[in-house]
């Protein structure tokens, strides 16, 4: 298959380099050209100057960048991606961006009798670079059925949840769950340091039961040792609440944990953790 990867950040590099493992003809582009050459002569693909010349003849583009603004800056500017495509190509976007923005390519892609999928991600750096993501897709089922083969380069799951914009809701409400989840895992953990038990035989113990998550597993012992310089950034998670917490203002669904939690977030930043792990938030309770 004919690819094409626009942005290499943290996920896009090494979901890039599985498409290239799984054997597909892969071009890249990045806003920083170096990185594109760098992940060129590293994986062995082509480094692109626009995103409308690496989306020229591929039968499926991939996209993954930061936010609304950037996706349709690298989507719909003159040297975008819909200005390379050919007719009957499929744009797969892995940014984890708004319902709206989905929708609004997923007309453009009609209008220029090209196709169209919101396809944000769930599993972070080290899901990305083991590629073991999750993937939860909007679009049509055809669509869906072509892209599936190559996305399971890099997936352990993926699912199509609906038509267009069904990828960025489900992507939110992994978000709103995981937003409540760090924030009781961080009360829990500092309640037992304040109680005097042993954390590790804490965990270790608790683990086996109800209280068992991906969170606990992988940063409870973090939390307490006060290390947040790895994972998933506070910016980012303020971002992705931003965007759950606009579409509850459109859809009347009640979000008071995950207001009161990016509240939370907020204080990280004040305090200089604005690229911390989101599993700071026992900061603000450990340090008051």
């Amino acid at each position: 298959m004919k690819t094409a990867f626009v942005g290499l950040g943290v996920m896009g590099f090494p979901m890039a380099g599985h498409l290239r493992k799984g054997g597909h003809d892969v071009t890249v582009y990045n806003r920083t050209a170096a990185k594109a050459q760098k992940w060129a002569e590293t994986h062995g693909g082509r480094a692109a100057a626009t995103p409308a010349e690496a989306a020229k003849g591929a039968d499926i583009i991939f996209s993954c960048v930061g936010n609304d603004d950037d996706l349709r800056s690298i989507a719909l500017s003159e040297e975008g991606v819909f200005a390379g495509m050919t007719k009957g190509a499929l744009y797969v976007d892995h940014t984890t961006a708004s319902a709206n923005v989905a929708r609004e390519l997923g007309q453009i892609a009609k209008e220029k009798g090209v196709h169209f999928l919101d396809a944000p991600v769930s599993g972070g750096q080290a899901g990305a670079e083991n590629g073991k993501l999750t993937v939860m897709v909007g679009g049509d089922q055809a669509d869906f059925d072509r892209a599936k083969p190559v996305i399971d380069c890099y997936a352990r799951a993926c699912v199509l949840l609906g038509p267009v914009g069904s990828g960025q809701l489900a992507k939110m409400v992994n978000q709103i769950c995981i937003a409540g989840l760090v924030q009781g895992l961080a009360e829990g953990m500092n309640f037992a340091v304040k109680a005097g038990l042993d954390p590790a035989k804490l965990v270790e113990t608790i683990s086996k039961g109800a209280a068992q998550s991906w969170q606990m597993d992988n940063r409870a012992m973090t939390m307490v040792q006060d290390k947040f310089e790895f994972g998933f950034a506070v910016d980012w998670m303020r971002k992705d609440l931003g965007i759950c917490l606009e579409e509850a203002k459109r859809n009347g669904a009640r979000l008071p944990v995950t207001a009161l939690v990016d509240q939370f977030y907020a204080q990280i930043q004040q305090r200089g953790g604005k690229r911390w792990d989101t599993s700071s938030l026992i900061h603000l309770l450990a340090h008051p």
